[in-house]
Parts: C-alpha cells; structure tokens; sequence
C-alpha cells in the first residue's frame, strides 16, 4: 500500500461493499488511485501441518475471489479511477497498520465477516481505526444527504480537520456544521464561545465561499453532540488527538462511542 493512494479494505460482507464503493467515490473526487486491500487471516503456525490438505490454497483461492468482486464494485463506481489490489497474509491489524503512514486515506467497514472484525462487533477494525498512522474513513450505508459535520477543538489539529471538512463539503456541494463541544462538566458555555468559534472558522470559509456553514456550540459534550449530528449528516469529520475540548475524542470512552454509534460515516483526520 503505497502513496499517494486511498486503500480500502474489505472481506466480501455488504459494509465492506459500501465501503469500497464510497472509496471509490472518494478517490475520483481527490483523483488519487485505489488499492483494495484484503487480509488473508491466516495462522502459520496453527496450520503448519496441514499444507498437503491444500487449505491455505483454497483460502488464497477465496481471498482472490473476495478482491476481484470488490475491485468490479469500484471500477463500476468510479470508472475513471486506477484500482489495483492486494491480498495480505497474516494479522489483519498488523497487515492493515503496517504501511499506513504511506497512505493518503485509509477506508474500513464497519462490520466484517470473519477476519476483518465489525467496529461495533470486534477488535480489529477498532484497533486499525485508533492506531493507524494516516487519515481513516469508517464507512456506515447511510444516505448521502445533509451536511458534512466537523468537531473542532481548541487543539493544532483544529486546522487540519476544518480544512478536510470544508474541502469535503466543496467537493460534495454540502453544507457544513461545525461543532465546537465543551466538556460536560461545564456549566454554560463562556461569553467569548461564539467569536472564538467564528475566528477559527474564518480563515478557511474565505478559501471555500461558497460552502454555506452553520456554527454550533454544544455543553454536552463531543461525543453526544457529534453522534446527534450524524444522524443528519453525510460525512462527520474530527481530528485524532486533541489537548482540550476534545482530548480523547479518538483514544478513549469518546473515540468508541463515536465509532459505535454515529450513523454516517467518519472520517479521522491525522496532523502531518
């Protein structure tokens, strides 16, 4: 997996289909290439007796098989986009992770069936979207209507998730909201919110004009606020680490609340 690409990842279940199809998408509208990446879970040691019953060959047979339906799915839904693939062979977190700081984006499922464990079900996806050293996209079917949603902070990161997110909704024709979250224990949101929050969206709304944006300022912390959003959003965008208003947003209770409970997909920005 090597840059500059957009990799998905997908074992042959539906999210891992419409994760596939919105990388596509997503690759035409950045006019990147496409690498459809698949992870052969297999355990050699556990199977180092049984290479004369030809099951690691069977399982490679189905893992092909697996890659070539996912890259159809996406020549049909971006035919311009160059699609490549690969089959990987091993531990499907340390497969997906290992070349990640290469990659542009990376786009997981949410669930998987088998190997490449659901974010809401398993382990994998949760530990390949927390760790990986590049932005990741997690993909839920939702209809691609409303706004695009960016949870902002007071943190560097702040910069670089509303540049994706106003980017995002330029290339899409959308909206966008920005939330700016306090912590719960705050009482009432302090007096100078509001400018701050219109000061630290002002830069980027002058490069993007033409991106009508809402400002919205939330008590209740990032986690309830952004889940509420996306039920009416196309695309939530937030950053990995913060050192603020939104410090565990992507490492902690409010990282796996995101990603189990949003309905639209996500996109985890990471700071250069």
């Amino acid at each position: 997996m090597r840059s500059p690409a957009i990799a998905v990842a997908t074992d042959g279940a539906e999210s891992g289909t419409v994760a596939v199809r919105w990388a596509a998408e997503e690759a035409r509208r950045r006019r990147l290439p496409l690498r459809v990446v698949h992870v052969l879970d297999w355990d050699w040691g556990a199977a180092r007796y049984d290479f004369g019953g030809g099951a690691f060959e069977t399982a490679r047979r189905l893992a092909a098989t697996v890659v070539a339906v996912a890259v159809r799915e996406a020549r049909d839904a971006a035919p311009e986009v160059e699609v490549a693939a690969d089959v990987l062979v091993g531990n499907p977190t340390g497969q997906l992770l290992g070349d990640t700081e290469h990659l542009g984006l990376l786009v997981l499922g949410t669930r998987g069936a088998g190997g490449f464990a659901g974010l809401r079900l398993g382990s994998v996806s949760q530990r390949v979207a927390t760790n990986a050293r590049c932005p990741v996209a997690v993909i839920r079917e939702h209809p691609d209507t409303g706004p695009v949603v960016a949870g902002v902070d007071d943190s560097p990161n702040a910069d670089a998730v509303l540049e994706t997110a106003f980017t995002a909704a330029d290339d899409r024709g959308a909206a966008l909201t920005v939330i700016r979250a306090l912590g719960r224990s705050t009482a009432q949101l302090p007096d100078t919110a509001p400018a701050d929050l219109a000061q630290q969206v002002t830069r980027w709304h002058d490069k993007f004009p033409g991106v009508p944006v809402e400002l919205r300022l939330a008590s209740d912390g990032a986690a309830a606020a952004l889940v509420a959003a996306s039920h009416e959003a196309r695309l939530v965008v937030v950053g990995s680490r913060g050192h603020g208003l939104l410090t565990n947003t992507l490492l902690g209770a409010t990282s796996l609340q995101l990603l189990q409970h949003a309905e639209s997909p996500i996109l985890i920005v990471r700071r250069p």
